[in-house]
């Protein structure tokens, strides 16, 4: 499991504008350690994110997405919505985090 993630959300006219930075290392699989040795792909490959249990929005990473990903969406909300975000890695690694809209 990575890092806590961080999440802000705030509402505005009925729109609520998303940010989340997420802490992994996002490892293509092309790079070579310090011997040469391929080092194994390991990154995130899905992300959803849900507000009062509806998914708002889901995202399929691949291997080209830079490490720590930072993400910024908006939908139609309100403020007091619980927000739960989760990723799950290659590796079968999980992370979810929650945040309230301001």
């Amino acid at each position: 499991m990575g890092d806590p993630m961080r999440i802000r959300a705030a509402e505005s006219n009925g729109i609520v504008d998303v940010k989340i930075l997420m802490k992994h290392d996002m490892e293509s699989g092309q790079r070579k350690d310090a011997s040469g040795k391929l080092i194994p792909a390991w990154h995130i490959t899905i992300v959803t994110v849900k507000a009062q249990d509806k998914e708002v929005f889901v995202a399929d990473f691949g291997s080209a997405v830079s490490k720590d990903p930072f993400l910024n969406f908006k939908y139609k909300g309100a403020k007091g919505d619980k927000l739960q975000v989760s990723w799950v890695d290659t590796k079968g690694d999980k992370r979810t985090d929650e945040a309230t809209v301001s």
